[in-house]
């Protein structure tokens, strides 16, 4: 793995003074919450899981150190030492809302989502000068995000035209990762937009920072905001500038789970409507261009999306694994022979050794992938793999396999559509047109990156036995750190084209994962 870097974790929106007082009564803000209960089987029964919290789980799996505490907290801690001496694998929080609280004894401050930005750049300075970690990861929860993107599409900016200087938020931050924020703002389900207009009017509190209006002035500098005073028509807040920050270097987890989200007695969900975590609608909780993963967690709660397996695997993945594997569907020829059939695809991705799905956009969870009849290329997922052997589950007899193992499980459907409204008459539940999983080995061939790839159903043997032989498989992109390559569908899949095929992408992240992947 890279060195690690310093991990700043931005908490939630807390609400009136009352949630803030509790916030602040914890030391770190919520990220060392665990959780014990998780849903499995097909009626989704509660059982007893134990997970520690991404906290623990990052200091047990990675080493990183928790510094700081006493009179005055990290900051004051991080302050007293001397530079370049502290740790670079350490975890800080941000602690936005303490000058808000009635409970230290001074007369609260309004909360303002830029100045909790303006902090969080105060914050990330000092734990570089104090590591002397070039950048820092930033992982936030909800309204977290949008301080972060506050920081890097506002205050950033805004500083470098004041100073005359080219200062970008990508020399600062090596990454950004996203647990439900709401990067499009929150909607109601409910109220033909009479909620949305209350809330963005009488801005209970603060409640209104989610709302495109205040939006579009924490989210863009002054410079911009000065010219136009009110979103322009057609303006998304979920889109990111391109100059603003490499797309590459964020991450959205989507949750799809509105019925666990108990808060308001579950009267939030009902509201924000099944398309949602309970809280933050699907389509508003992901930056356009960005990889992304959709779980089955709500907002928060028992079974909410921070303290849970899925959260913690894709953030140690995505901050720490570099390797990078992306799948798409490529080359469809849809059938054509009747214009009231709409197709969907569903993908699922698992990785050997983890007991949850780390991406599932399934029709079941109101999140299927909508495939257009003229698609060229369908986005099926991106997920991260750690190639250090150490990391790899053991086999039966004790070895650790050479190769980094994913499975992709991929469905088609088709449905009739007319006039905007679904014919089930000869609709079959629970069945697929298309329906097999790809298993996929990541590996070095002749010291080079490489790809071995082969669909379940071709597959003599149990997954579990199942070793690839023989070369891998074509390089498309012969390039140094990248392998592409296309895996054309079985013979299931015929009907789809005699081209059409998934398209794997494999991308060394730092330059070095070609070299630690290989027997340990």
């Amino acid at each position: 793995m890279p060195p690690p870097l310093p991990v700043i974790y931005v908490r939630g929106f807390a609400g009136s003074t009352s949630g803030i007082d509790a916030a602040v009564d914890d030391p770190f803000y919520g990220f060392n919450s665990g959780s014990t209960h998780v849903r499995v089987g097909r009626d989704d029964d509660p059982v007893f899981y134990q997970f520690e919290s991404p906290l623990i789980r990052l200091m047990i799996d990675h080493g990183y150190e928790l510094k700081g505490g006493g009179l005055g907290g990290q900051v004051a801690w991080l302050e007293q030492q001397p530079d370049g001496t502290v740790p670079a694998g350490s975890i800080w929080i941000h602690r936005f809302y303490d000058v808000s609280a009635s409970t230290f004894g001074q007369r609260p401050q309004d909360y303002r989502i830029e100045r909790a930005a303006e902090d969080l750049l105060t914050l990330i300075t000092l734990v570089r000068t104090k590591t002397g970690a070039e950048r820092v990861h930033l992982v936030a929860h909800s309204m977290g995000g949008l301080v972060c993107r506050c920081l890097i599409q506002k205050i950033i900016p805004e500083r470098a035209h004041l100073q005359g200087r080219p200062d970008t938020a990508e020399q600062v931050i090596q990454s950004l990762f996203t647990y439900a924020t709401p990067h499009g703002g929150i909607e109601f389900e409910l109220g033909f937009g009479l909620l949305e207009r209350l809330r963005d009017t009488l801005g209970i509190a603060g409640a209104d920072i989610f709302g495109p209006d205040r939006m579009w002035q924490y989210l863009n500098p002054a410079q911009v905001t000065e010219q136009h005073g009110s979103p322009p028509k057609g303006w998304q807040p979920q889109v990111m500038p391109d100059d603003a920050f490499p797309k590459d270097r964020v991450f959205c987890l989507v949750g799809t789970n509105p019925g666990d989200y108990g808060t308001a007695l579950g009267l939030s969900s009902k509201t924000v409507g099944v398309r949602s975590d309970g809280l933050v609608q699907i389509g508003n909780a992901a930056v356009p261009g960005t990889p992304a993963a959709f779980v089955h967690r709500s907002h928060s709660g028992r079974y909410g999306i921070v303290n849970s397996e899925e959260g913690y695997q894709n953030l140690r993945r995505f901050l720490l694994g570099d390797l990078e594997v992306r799948a798409d569907l490529v080359r469809l020829e849809l059938p054509r022979d009747d214009e009231e059939v709409v197709w969907q695809a569903e993908a699922q991705l698992s990785i050997r050794g983890l007991p949850v799905l780390m991406h599932e956009k399934v029709a079941e969870h109101h999140c299927p992938i909508e495939v257009a009849p003229d698609a060229e290329v369908v986005p099926l997922g991106t997920t991260y793999l750690l190639s250090d052997p150490a990391f790899r589950p053991a086999g039966a007899d004790g070895s650790t396999s050479p190769l980094a193992r994913y499975t992709l499980h991929l469905r088609l459907l088709s449905l009739r559509e007319r006039g905007g409204i679904f014919n089930f008459g000869q609709h079959l539940e629970k069945s697929a047109d298309f329906d097999d999983s790809l298993v996929i080995d990541v590996g070095v061939w002749e010291g080079r990156l490489a790809a071995w790839a082969q669909w379940s159903s071709q597959i003599d043997t149990t997954l579990t036995d199942y070793q690839p032989s023989g070369p891998p498989r074509g390089d498309e992109v012969p390039a140094p750190g990248v392998w592409r390559t296309s895996i054309g569908l079985p013979a299931s899949g015929g009907f789809l084209g005699p081209h059409a095929a998934v398209r794997l992408t494999v991308r060394d992240r730092d330059g070095d994962a070609t070299r630690r992947l290989g027997p340990p």
